[in-house]
């Protein structure tokens, strides 16, 4: 009788420029763990960089690889691209080309933190559910509008998985050891990390607004919502009241109360922060950039920025845009 196969399984990190350490190391720490607590290596993994065999995360520290990009793989394998900030300048033609030809080999594929762009721009996700960092994603929605994004922590839709970064990638870590060798060790891992409570793919990544912020009263958490959802075409005061039936005295009273300033201010505060965010992560002008967040003139989108911000939407973004500058942008 032949002596049964011992299972294992094989991860490659692909560390952009810039990634984040603690998505990553929250994504591989599991897996040494799930070694140790079984007392068996299960899972084995390879560092592999772009170019070269160093690469710099976004907190300065540098990182040896073991590879780049022509290391072996066979179809068991499980890529996992590490992202960080200025994800979009590490989006090169050898990179995507790469993932494209290792998708049609059948390898699973995953993306953590902002890695998730790179992910979509390679068309991997392509009727695929997918989540990225709650910061990112206006940025993603603009360049992948059709994209199904949700704001949970992570999401695994058949052979492809993406998770928010930070210690989601845990979270996802844990449900695969647990999908591959058992709940038990992954429960195990979940102690040896001191993590109480493993998060699934239904936990979204921040808490409500009501719950961030303190707010309780839920006439108050309703209009909130409303106004997140409707950045782009902002309703009126008098029509948010009406929809969670009470008055624009009323709601006056409900901000002064639990925000201290009043909805027109709360709701501009929102729009903005949405503005910068799409300045600072994508390459959209800054006109199509107040329109996106509900301003109609660009003068005034101008105005409210520097004004909150203490700096101009042009200057924000640094763009040399003509069209922008003529704006007086």
């Amino acid at each position: 009788m032949m002596p049964a196969t011992k299972v294992t399984k094989n991860y490659i990190f692909v560390l952009l420029e810039n990634f984040s350490l603690l998505a990553f190391s929250s994504a591989i720490e599991p897996l040494r763990l799930a070694n140790r607590m079984s007392q068996e290596k299960k899972f084995f993994w390879n560092l592999v960089c772009v170019e070269g065999n160093q690469v710099t995360c976004s907190n300065g520290t540098i990182i040896n690889c073991d590879h780049n990009l022509e290391i072996p793989t066979n179809r068991a394998d499980v890529i996992i691209i590490c992202g960080g900030t200025n994800i979009k300048s590490n989006i090169t033609k050898k990179l995507l080309g790469w993932l494209r030809k290792e998708s049609r080999k059948g390898l699973c594929i995953g993306g953590l933190c902002t890695a998730t762009q790179v992910l979509a721009t390679a068309g991997l996700l392509d009727g695929k559910r997918c989540t990225i960092h709650w910061e990112n994603r206006d940025s993603f929605l603009e360049d992948f509008p059709e994209h199904l994004l949700n704001a949970s922590v992570y999401t695994v839709d058949g052979n492809r998985y993406t998770a928010a970064g930070g210690v989601a990638s845990a979270d996802l870590m844990l449900h695969l050891i647990g999908k591959e060798f058992g709940a038990d060790l992954a429960n195990s891992v979940a102690d040896q990390m001191i993590h109480t409570a493993i998060r699934t793919e239904k936990d979204d990544q921040r808490l409500s607004i009501p719950t961030r912020i303190g707010v309780r009263h839920p006439k108050l958490a309703a209009v909130l919502d409303l106004m997140q959802k409707s950045l782009e075409e902002p309703e009126s005061p008098s029509k948010l009241a009406s929809q969670v039936g009470v008055s624009t005295r009323q709601l006056e009273r409900l901000f002064r109360k639990y925000l201290n300033r009043s909805p027109k201010r709360y709701y501009m505060e929102l729009r903005l922060q949405k503005a910068r965010n799409l300045l600072l992560q994508t390459n959209m002008t800054v006109i199509n950039v107040a329109l996106a967040c509900g301003f109609s003139s660009p003068s005034h989108f101008s105005k409210c920025y520097r004004s909150h911000f203490s700096n101009t939407p042009y200057r924000e973004r640094g763009s040399t845009d003509s069209d922008n500058h003529s704006a007086g942008l």
